[in-house]
């Protein structure tokens, strides 16, 4: 069964904490065709998983806070393997209330990341080494 961890992870791009820039544009852009109705995200092609940048195997936590396990359609295209408490999960971090806003937020500094975001990239490539992704 496909599950969450009980937090989203400390570089997740929904979370309002995560500096601005850790993440490639097109990690960002992803976030947008998870918002909206379903039929909106159908149209979007938002039919797959978002999976945790950091933990093998398992869903991200923020997209699921976020946009809501009820209303995404790629948890509802998997229903039968998808762990029941997924279906009741709440982040217990602030996360942004839609994909748009964690993108936005995220580009902003895309070209030139602060210190902060500078060190998160820095731990995500060591830790990156370190497990061979």
């Amino acid at each position: 069964m496909r599950t969450c961890a009980k937090a989203p992870c400390k570089t997740c791009p929904y979370r309002k904490d995560v500096p601005s820039g850790v993440w490639a544009q097109e990690e960002y852009d992803k976030l947008k065709t998870y918002d909206g109705e379903v039929f909106e995200q159908l149209e979007k092609g938002a039919l797959g998983r978002f999976d945790c940048h950091q933990r093998d195997g398992m869903m991200c936590a923020g997209w699921i806070a976020t946009h809501g396990p009820q209303n995404l359609l790629a948890l509802r295209v998997d229903a039968a393997n998808i762990a029941p408490e997924v279906w009741n999960y709440k982040s217990p971090v602030p996360v942004f209330g839609s994909g748009a806003e964690a993108a936005k937020h995220g580009v902003r500094d895309i070209k030139r990341p602060g210190a902060d975001a500078r060190n998160a990239i820095n731990r995500l490539i060591r830790k990156r080494n370190r497990n061979g992704w």
